[in-house]
Parts: structure tokens; C-alpha cells; sequence
């Protein structure tokens, strides 16, 4: 049987089955092969999705290893090592900038064609380093970047405000992390703007922003302080990403991506608005900035340099 939307993910732990999970439901993928070191571990999962085709559709989902990636059209890399107990930051970025060499060199050899979605954390700096390590053009490698946290601020000014999300348009541009930056000069419910604004009743409160974007910021720690790891709605995100680029949709999102000189930023990874389709990363769609967001950004921009200074590339 031929299957046409083949899709890979590397690592079957809990980002990664999250994801599969997702694009199972959605009906995204009519083929998912999962590579892990735990091959036992990847085949189990795969037997338990399968076993829900009767509610989805025909769907094969199976165990493998990188050379069953031949045909993969996208690869979803959730793999990682952990933080060990008193471990520094940067020993844990070499640890994984040495797993991720073996990734690249395995993805060029297998699957040279297929477009690279990170979703390891730090996003930023791994996909600053897959794009290093792999000979494909870097707009096939992109991370998930500030998706996320864009989602996470509009769900939030969503409930502050009383509206459906969808209608909130708001973004979270830099890194994914504590030096990511709010573009409250563009955010806008239904159009209106926020900044300066009465908004169904509710004045605008620039201290309630302050603190909805510092929510932003922690959720990922209030989560895994609660259960341990985060997992559900990245794995949204990385069905809509594997969507969005499947169906050639154009769409502009905040994923993470090289600069060249966009905001005066240059040779590093971060989030900004992107147009997404097949070829991965297209034209980038730049979005005026005031002055202290563009500082801001530039900020964000340079502390993600100081983890990529001190890698072993």
C-alpha cells in the first residue's frame, strides 16, 4: 500500500507521542514512524494507536529505525537528553549538540529531502545547531519556536477578556524562553487594539499584562512543577505546523528560524513572523516594532548567542 504524507518523529517520549497522538486524531498523517532508542517502548506506542484506526480511518502507525525515513516527507525531532542533578546549562546544550550530530548525520543520509521540525528544548539554540550540522538548506529546519507561547498569550487574553481566542491576535517573538518578548503595540482583539483601549467593558491595564505575560513565561515551569513534563498542546502545535506545511498553506507564524539581518539581527535562531509551506521557511514578514520592542528583541537575540558561543560545534 502506497502511503502519501509519511511522517517521522524521533523520540517517542512524551512531546513526541503528544504529537502523534495529534496528527493521529487529525487525521494529518496516513503513515507515522516512530524512532526511538527504546525500540520496545517506540512499538508499543504504535500498537496503541493503531489500535484506534476504527475511529480515525485506516492509519498505519509503526516502530522504526532512520532508514525506514526514506520517504518521510516531514521529521518531528523530539529527542534529548535530560538535565542531571546538578548539571549546568551549557554541559546539558554539548550533551545534546552531540545527540543532535547523530540525528543530522543519520536525517542527510536517510531522509536528505524531508523538512526538520524541532521541538527539543532550548528550541532556539538546537535548531540553531541542526541547522549547523545537517547539509539541507536551513529553511528546512525550523523550530517550533514562539508558537507556543503565542498560543499560551492569546488563550490567557482570551479569558481576561471574555472572547473566543481566535478572535485575540497577539504574538510572542524571540526566544522561547524568559527573554521572550510580547509585540503589545500589534495585539488587537477583534482589531481593536488592546494598548490604550476599553475592550467589552474592560479597561486596559498595563500591570494585568505585565502579569499575563509573566504567566507566559512560567507556564512551562507551573506545568512541570504540577506533572512533570509538558506535553499536550506543544503537540497541538506541532500537528498545525505539520499541517500547515503539508497543505503548502502560506500561513505567517512565529516559528524559529535563522536571521539575516531582519531587525538588525543576524546569525542566530529565533522566533519571528514567518510565511510556512512546503519548502518549510519562506519569505519572512516583517512587523514594525516600537522602539522598546525592537530593543527588546534585540536583547532576546543576544542571550541566545551567548548559549551558541559556548558550544562545541
Amino acid at each position: 500500500m502506497l502511503y502519501q504524507h509519511t511522517i517521522g518523529i524521533i523520540g517517542a517520549g512524551q512531546v513526541g507521542m503528544a504529537a502523534a497522538n495529534a496528527l493521529f486524531q487529525q487525521r494529518i498523517a496516513n503513515e507515522l514512524i516512530l524512532v526511538d532508542l527504546d525500540r520496545n517502548r517506540a512499538e508499543g506506542e504504535a500498537m496503541d494507536l493503531m489500535h484506534a484506526q476504527g475511529y480515525v480511518g485506516r492509519r498505519r502507525v509503526r516502530a522504526g529505525d532512520y532508514a525506514d525515513l526514506a520517504q518521510a516527507q516531514i521529521v518531528i525531532v523530539t529527542a534529548g537528553v535530560g538535565q542531571r542533578p546538578g548539571e549546568d546549562r551549557l554541559s546539558l546544550l554539548n550533551r545534546n549538540a552531540a545527540v543532535f550530530r547523530q540525528i543530522a548525520e543519520q536525517l542527510d543520509r536517510h531522509a536528505p529531502e524531508a523538512i526538520l521540525i524541532i521541538a527539543s528544548n532550548p528550541v532556539d539554540v538546537l535548531t540553531y545547531v541542526m541547522q549547523t550540522l545537517s547539509k539541507r538548506p536551513h529553511e528546512q529546519v525550523i523550530g517550533t519556536g514562539t508558537m507556543l507561547d503565542t498560543t499560551r498569550l492569546r488563550t490567557l487574553l482570551a479569558e481576561h477578556y471574555m472572547v473566543d481566542p481566535r478572535s485575540v491576535h497577539a504574538l510572542i517573538l524571540g526566544e522561547h524562553g524568559d527573554s521572550e518578548i510580547a509585540v503589545w503595540s500589534h495585539a488587537n482583539i477583534g482589531g481593536t487594539p488592546i494598548c490604550g483601549n476599553s475592550i467589552l467593558g474592560k479597561p486596559y491595564d498595563p500591570a494585568q499584562m505585565d502579569q499575563i505575560l509573566t504567566q507566559v513565561r512560567r507556564a512551562a515551569e507551573e506545568i512541570i512543577a504540577r506533572k512533570g513534563y509538558t506535553n499536550w498542546a506543544i503537540g497541538l502545535v506541532l500537528a498545525h505546523l505539520v499541517r500547515t506545511i503539508q497543505e503548502d498553506q502560506n500561513s505567517v507564524l512565529p516559528i524559529s528560524v535563522r536571521l539575516a539581518g531582519e531587525y538588525g539581527i543576524e546569525d542566530v535562531c529565533l522566533s519571528i513572523p514567518v510565511a510556512v509551506g512546503l519548502r518549510g521557511a519562506g519569505g519572512r514578514v516583517p512587523i514594525p516594532l516600537n522602539d522598546a520592542e525592537r530593543q527588546a528583541l534585540t536583547t532576546s537575540a543576544e542571550t541566545l548567542k551567548r548559549c551558541l558561543h559556548s558550544l562545541d560545534l
